[in-house]
């Protein structure tokens, strides 16, 4: 396996705990840190991944409809299928996680089900199990998808930080999740 990206390390996931600012703190807009992460040197689903960060932000900010449109384009480019991990998809979890802890996000359900999604991706790797020579390609997909998966997981004590429910959509995505992740 290879080492984590450098998008990955630690300040990465200190942008996605909880915000826990002190008196008279500004408060972290979210998504903060998405302008940290080396958009135009990584790849998704339709070549490079600097379209993400734009989805990213119109799933934090729209309404349902505009919320949901934005993460189903976002869904295609980094977890295509429901299964298909990208390079760019461990880059973007932690922020998947950020915005599921945000209240006001109008598809927080649909977020926490694609963390789910990637989670349990493994099309690369079961597919190299019976073709071990797909490890040797340049872009090694399932080290992407093992980055990804890892991603998710180093998440799964956010799920106990979650905002509660404000309906069953969301409490079952937090369940299925949180079961998927062993919490």
């Amino acid at each position: 396996m290879s080492s984590p990206a450098p998008w990955t390390n630690s300040s990465s996931t200190r942008r996605t705990e909880p915000a826990t600012p002190s008196l008279g703190a500004p408060a972290v807009a979210p998504l903060a840190a998405v302008d940290e992460v080396p958009w135009h040197e990584i790849k998704d689903s339709t070549g490079s991944a600097e379209g993400i960060p734009p989805l990213l932000h119109t799933v934090a900010r729209a309404d349902e409809a505009g919320a949901r449109q934005a993460l189903g384009e976002l869904r295609e480019r980094i977890c295509q299928y429901g299964f298909v991990v990208e390079q760019a998809t461990a880059a973007t979890v932690p922020f998947l996680w950020e915005l599921a802890q945000l209240p006001r996000v109008a598809c927080r359900a649909q977020i926490i089900e694609l963390l789910g999604s990637i989670a349990a991706a493994r099309q690369w790797e079961d597919t190299a199990a019976v073709y071990p020579k797909l490890l040797n390609h340049r872009e090694n997909h399932v080290v992407w998808e093992r980055n990804a998966r890892e991603a998710v997981r180093s998440g799964r004590g956010l799920i106990r930080h979650l905002p509660p429910a404000e309906g069953p959509e969301v409490a079952r995505a937090t369940r299925e999740l949180a079961r998927a992740l062993g919490e």
